[in-house]
């Protein structure tokens, strides 16, 4: 047999070519050497990213078993043919289901009850044969329940192509819409709202279409030309509006049109206003109420974690709102939804999501209760709104994924469905915690872990420790079938809720973001070192993970304390910030300095350039480092990561393993269908295990 690891060890890695080139700003001039790495359609710019694969797959070729076996185990726990909970919508029962073999879903419904028989609405694995990527965005049925407009990607760009079908003949429709960012019905089931992108992949158009037309005599009904804004179309749960939103990353501004009248014009709620955000939903009112048909208004208008207000459909300009939920210090609103009489209000109370519920005609409010200690929380898919029957989603660290109904009149909730997993898992073999570090600031950082029961600290236990930490987004603590074959080998997992995510309300983002993002990364170090001093893991036992976002979050880590970690994981990762945020013609620049700050200007300039990884590789030690990227991803461009690998190859100081992987043919969520996920999932996780000497 051939000696994998002396062949490994001969093959050496690639050393790409250095084309400097200056970039000079407010009098500060750097080199990028390869700056160049940018030309896709370059031949010796895929010849590179193709020799970084047959590298990685060398280096990692001993590791080829554990990826199989850790297929199979992730395989084999899932039931590969199942059945999603279905819901109400009209006169039919819509659900999707899976096939044993068969890599995407199949979209279907009932009419009248769940015993009559079924159509296939639209069946994704037919739709993606022959294709390297596949991705379905948009699936929206008509009111009348006669017609379906859906979108597919197939490079992986995020470029959707709208089409539609009548569900009666399952003819298509001649047109077909490309570059489209989002769709939803009038009520005529005639009239199609979309819209479209711009090169940079933002939303920025909405258009009017009239369903079997030429798209040419589609009419442009509004273009968004701030570049720091993008658009976003929804139908209110009523179906008596359709919602124009215009978001920046601190801004909001939202239009709305009488579903039933699709031909007139969107009127405005209330005008853009800098740092004021608001999001919309309908309610017209019981018949008891003489304030009749109007809006609830969620805002941070002098409110940081968000009130409730509401407002006249007839006049809902900003001088007509009514407080009906008050700001409070110390919980975030994150959002409601609306019933015939009941209005259901999702809140973040101690860094942890809750759902309360309240009953319009009578005022009686009710909290839901959850059992453990750290977990996530979430309504589901019910598209009724004469309905008393509220569906949310709950998971933890050790309880799978589980959908229930929970009647809002009699408070009893019933379990429709939890996630099967197969192989004979036990929930009782394992425990979860929350536990508190100490940033360098004094601030107190949560972590949730989930770990085999009986795991002692005797600091001897292998980590993995991951974190995310921007855009306001609260990290999710929800199980995981894939996380299995980590904690069966004995691997301590855990999630650290840095500032710049949302978890402990809006001021938590505030303060890791802007001119305050290192806190992001000191917050995540002192989880490290806190779960070390408290002797859960040590340094040669402990490797990271982030993706996008969180892979900038990797980068800089491994910068500031290297000797931290054994591994990390950087997954198609956000990291040459200064470059990228300085190009208008890039998906990461406008819209992002609401969200780091505009490198124009000197002190952003300054401050991005201290902790943008790319910019400060330097000559020393580095833990083994998997870095992934996505030639077709419109998010963060591949170069990004290969500029860095490409840096850090030539930079750092050690022989720790450094590989590039690229997917060709996909783009920032990696591979499409359940299989290859799962191989991707396996060969890192193979990574991870390697590192800690667990393969």
């Amino acid at each position: 047999m051939p000696d994998t690891a002396s062949s490994a060890a001969s093959i050496q890695p690639p050393i790409v070519a250095q084309h400097p080139k200056e970039l000079e700003i407010h009098g500060d001039r750097r080199v990028d050497p390869y700056y160049w790495l940018r030309e896709k359609e370059n031949p010796e710019v895929i010849e590179y990213l193709e020799a970084e694969n047959a590298y990685t797959e060398a280096q990692t070729a001993h590791t080829q078993d554990l990826q199989q076996k850790l297929y199979d185990e992730m395989l084999g726990r899932i039931q590969e043919t199942d059945l999603s909970v279905p819901y109400r919508y009209g006169d039919y029962y819509y659900y999707s289901r899976t096939e044993e073999g068969k890599a995407y879903g199949i979209l279907c419904r009932k009419p009248g009850s769940l015993e009559a028989e079924e159509e296939i609405l639209l069946d994704e694995n037919v739709l993606a044969e022959g294709l390297e990527f596949f991705s379905l965005g948009d699936y929206e049925v008509s009111p009348n329940q006669q017609l379906l407009a859906y979108s597919t990607d197939t490079q992986g760009n995020e470029r959707y192509t709208l089409v539609f079908r009548n569900l009666e003949t399952g003819d298509r429709f001649p047109e077909s819409i490309p570059d489209v960012g989002g769709a939803c019905w009038a009520n005529d089931n005639k009239t199609i709202f979309y819209l479209r992108l711009d090169e940079a992949n933002r939303p920025y158009q909405l258009w009017r279409h009239g369903l079997g037309s030429l798209i040419h005599n589609d009419e442009l009904v509004y273009e968004e030309k701030d570049e720091a804004f993008y658009l976003d179309l929804s139908t209110t749960r009523s179906e008596a509006y359709i919602l124009l939103s215009a978001d920046s990353k601190i801004t909001s501004e939202v239009r709305f049109i009488d579903a039933n009248a699709p031909d007139g014009e969107f009127r405005i709620i209330h005008p853009r206003e800098k740092g004021v955000e608001y999001g919309v939903a309908h309610h017209p009112g019981l018949e008891s109420d003489v304030e009749g048909d109007r809006f609830y208004i969620v805002t941070n208008d002098d409110a940081i974690n968000f009130k409730l207000m509401t407002a006249p459909v007839g006049n809902p300009s900003k001088s007509q709102w009514k407080e009906m939920i008050p700001h409070r210090e110390d919980i975030m609103l994150s959002g409601v939804d609306l019933f015939t009489d009941h209005l259901v209000i999702y809140e973040r109370e101690q860094g942890l999501p809750t759902i309360r519920v309240q009953k319009l005609s009578t005022g009686d409010v009710t909290k839901l209760d959850f059992p453990e200690p750290t977990y996530s929380v979430g309504g589901g898919f019910m598209p009724e709104f004469d309905s008393k029957m509220l569906r949310f989603h709950y998971s933890s660290m050790i309880t799978p994924s589980s959908v229930f109904d929970y009647d809002m009149d009699s408070h009893e909730r019933e379990l429709k469905k939890e996630q099967p997993v197969l192989g004979g898992y036990d929930r009782s073999q394992y425990e979860s915690q929350r536990l508190l570090a100490k940033a360098p600031d004094g601030t107190e950082v949560p972590i949730s872990l989930v770990y085999p029961k009986g795991t002692e600290l005797t600091g001897d236990n292998p980590l993995h420790l991951t974190g995310y930490g921007s855009y306001g987004y609260p990290y999710p603590v929800s199980f995981s079938t894939y996380r299995l074959s980590l904690l069966e080998r004995g691997v301590v997992c855990a999630v650290a809720h840095i500032r710049g995510g949302g978890e402990l309300g809006r001021k938590w983002y505030e303060d890791g973001k802007f001119l305050h993002k290192a806190n992001t990364f000191t917050d995540f170090i002192a989880c490290a070192e806190f779960l070390i001093a408290e002797n859960w893991t040590q340094s040669e036992k402990l490797t990271i993970s982030g993706g996008s976002a969180g892979g900038l979050l990797m980068g800089a880590v491994v910068n500031l304390r290297p000797g931290l970690f054994q591994g990390a994981i950087a997954q198609v990762p956000f990291v040459d910030v200064v470059t990228t945020i300085l190009d208008p013609d890039l998906p990461l620049s406008v819209m992002e300095w609401e969200e780091w700050g505009n490198p124009n200007e000197p002190e952003f300039y300054e401050y991005m350039k201290s902790y943008s990884p790319y910019d400060n590789v330097a000559a020393q030690d580095y833990p083994n480092l998997l870095i992934t990227a996505g030639l077709n991803d419109p998010r963060v461009s591949y170069w990004e990561p290969a500029k860095w690998a490409a840096k850090l190859r030539v930079t750092k100081t050690d022989s720790n393993r450094l590989l590039l992987k690229t997917n060709m043919g996909a783009g920032h969520g990696g591979a499409s269908g359940r299989y290859e996920r799962i191989k991707e999932i396996a060969f890192e996780d193979a990574f991870l295990l390697d590192c800690l000497g667990l393969s």
